[in-house]
């Protein structure tokens, strides 16, 4: 039976990636992300190969995640993959100079919407017996780095409850992976500077950083594995970074 995959953070960088992917091998998708256009242009280039539904909202308020998911049409309401990858970084600052809106969206978007997504899939999952939840965390969620403080708090949460969600539903013989990630070029860098594109870009100059599709492509491969085998934490770094602070940008 074709499977049905629920990507949230699906506009851009790596959930684009992986809806991309996940289209072109025939798995249908739910497509979920705040901006409508690019969700509606995304649909329109994905619908060639695959079913493509979309629901807008953002993670971070439950309400919007729960009236989402509740809305999705009944050829949509089976979900076999949960792909929790919507997130964001606020600010570079020392935690005495941290910025409480920044630390609230940090923690709204990266924990709590990963749990508000979740809650609203899991049960059916649970009633099925059946599932694979796969979520994005970060390198920053092994390694603290200097003023990473509450991202990196935020993803050190997404690895615990990783483990939590794997140890739960266990008996419910659902699988759960997380994935994370080093130096990956995508909007992340735009978002935690604010739109400072040019102090942005030097994040990723002097190495190859890895793309987007690079983690889409292991995504990919975790969750068509046999369902016997779990890939439960996997880090990806490029090949010129070795930790959170260092990185070769002369390779």
């Amino acid at each position: 039976m074709q499977q049905t995959a629920l990507i949230t953070g699906a506009t851009s960088g790596i959930g684009k990636a992986t809806a991309q992917l996940f289209a072109t091998n025939n798995i249908n998708l739910i497509l979920c992300g705040r901006r409508i256009e690019k969700l509606q242009k995304l649909q329109q280039e994905l619908s060639k190969f695959t079913k493509v539904h979309i629901l807008q909202f953002d993670v971070r308020y439950n309400e919007e995640v729960q009236n989402a998911i509740n809305s999705l049409p009944d050829e949509f309401k089976h979900i076999d993959i949960l792909i929790n990858n919507a997130g964001n970084a606020h600010g570079l600052n020392s935690i005495q100079n941290g910025n409480i809106d920044d630390w609230d969206a940090m923690i709204d978007g990266n924990v709590k919407g990963l749990l508000y997504v979740s809650k609203a899939i899991i049960p059916q999952m649970v009633e099925r017996n059946n599932g694979f939840i796969v979520n994005i965390g970060s390198i920053a969620g092994k390694d603290v780095y200097p003023n990473g403080n509450v991202y990196c708090a935020s993803k050190f949460a997404v690895n615990a409850l990783n483990k939590g969600m794997r140890i739960d539903l266990n008996q419910h013989n659902i699988r759960v992976c997380a994935i994370h990630p080093g130096l990956v070029e995508t909007e992340f860098s735009d978002v935690r500077f604010k739109g400072d594109s040019e102090r942005a870009k030097t994040v990723y100059q002097g190495y190859k950083a890895l793309q987007p599709e690079d983690i889409a492509d292991i995504i990919h491969f975790v969750v068509t594995r046999p369902y016997h085998v779990n890939i439960e934490d996997l880090i990806v770094y490029p090949t010129a970074q070795a930790s959170a602070t260092i990185v070769n940008k002369n390779a």
